[in-house]
């Protein structure tokens, strides 16, 4: 037995090695894309901003059908309406994924008028940007329950037949900040730690699951007016991202069954120098960027 676990102890760097090289090579190679074309795709924060975005990108890549929700019935018609004229079949349901009695009735009631949901995407997300000491204990409390504990009630209502279907995939957009937090949005910094955590572990929970994927995206700051007022200091090196190429991006990697998705891709860079450099030089990079001062103008979106 002590031989067998030296042997396991000594292979595992070795099939560590073996599993890098192979994904590294697999990824520059062309995958074969997902059909869209009879995925029935729920959105949540579908009326605007990214979601808005993305249900006119699975429209436009062949989608069967588009479901949104959001809490905004105008937003919501104003994008249902743009989206069958496209003709792509399209449906809004007024919904608040932070109230889990809603989460269930509302996901009945799409199971009846539209059919079974092949991907889930969360999407939904709101921010206050103020600092902890100078926030309300509700809004603080409902940016937790929509931001993470929302991503909860959807899976669980729509998870369980993708299962018996083996047939589905769970998207999150979620955020660069749930991995490098900044000042002036705890609440939204921590929620969306939350939810990272949540995608990662279900990832892991469905790898032997056949048929169901999931894809997490972590984008830089957003150009929407979830973020509008936020300021960054080099905007030339740093750059907010376009919702619409959010949207895209974001459509390709569950085409591609892609487990996670940063954006743009130099997030990489950000995450590994996170993982070991000392926290004084973190805390210099913070003040060179300006994090410290960025939210000053910001207000948030509750």
């Amino acid at each position: 037995m002590e031989l067998k676990s030296a042997c396991r102890m000594f292979l595992f760097p070795v099939q560590m090695l073996y599993y890098i090289v192979r994904a590294s090579l697999f990824s520059l190679l062309p995958s074969r894309r997902k059909d869209l074309t009879k995925e029935v795709i729920l959105i949540t924060g579908g009326g605007r901003g990214i979601g808005r975005h993305l249900a006119k990108e699975f429209a436009k890549q062949g989608a069967r059908k588009v479901i949104l929700w959001g809490r905004t019935e105008k937003c919501l018609k104003e994008t249902a309406e743009e989206i069958s004229l496209s003709g792509t079949e399209c449906h809004y349901f007024l919904c608040d994924v932070a109230n889990r009695e809603e989460v269930y009735k509302q996901a009945m009631v799409v199971r009846e008028k539209v059919g079974d949901v092949t991907i889930l995407v969360n999407n939904a997300a709101v921010v206050h940007g103020k600092s902890l000491m100078d926030s309300d204990d509700d809004s603080l409390l409902k940016s937790q329950h929509v931001n993470a504990m929302g991503q909860f009630w959807t899976t669980k209502a729509f998870l369980p037949r993708m299962l018996e279907l083996q047939h589905g995939h769970v998207v999150c957009i979620n955020s660069i900040l749930s991995q490098s937090a900044i000042p002036g949005a705890i609440d939204y910094c921590t929620s969306k730690a939350a939810s990272l955590a949540f995608m990662e572990s279900l990832t892991l929970g469905l790898l032997d699951c056949p048929g169901v994927g999931c894809t997490t995206v972590l984008p830089f700051h957003t150009n929407t007016e979830m973020f509008q007022g936020l300021r960054v200091r080099f905007p030339q090196l740093f750059p907010p991202l376009k919702p619409e190429v959010v949207a895209q991006r974001t459509v390709d990697a569950v085409r591609a069954e892609k487990a996670f998705l940063y954006l743009p891709w130099t997030m990489h860079a950000l995450v590994i120098l996170k993982s070991f450099m000392p926290q004084v030089a973190l805390e210099e990079i913070h003040k060179f960027s300006g994090s410290y001062t960025c939210m000053n103008t910001f207000k948030g979106r509750i």
